[in-house]
């Protein structure tokens, strides 16, 4: 149903510094976001990332799977900052004692 509000506005930007790359997501990730977070994420080389999430206000099964995809690429260096509504999802789902979720 139509609220007559605005569409949510989605944005990944990524800057990177030597080996890291530091993603900062906003807004809602979904089945028509979600590749867009994966791919700005996989763009640039390196070693280290980590997915700035803490302006994320909807996180659905399609961002899951993308972040869990970028956890297997980058074992033990990747570093994920959650907003509550992530964190949450991610309990929910089981993933949220992953050694990636660096809830503040």
């Amino acid at each position: 149903m139509d609220q007559g509000g605005t569409p949510p506005v989605f944005s990944a930007s990524a800057e990177i510094d030597g080996d890291h790359l530091r993603v900062v997501v906003a807004g809602e990730v979904d089945m028509a976001t979600a590749d867009t977070m994966l791919q700005t994420a996989l763009r640039e080389p390196a070693e280290r990332i980590t997915l700035d999430l803490r302006a994320v206000t909807f996180f659905d099964s399609a961002a899951i799977h993308a972040l869990v995809r970028l956890a297997q690429q980058f074992p033990g260096t990747l570093t994920v900052l959650p907003s509550r509504q992530v964190d949450r999802v991610l309990t929910i789902a089981g993933l949220g004692e992953q050694s990636w979720l660096n809830p503040a």
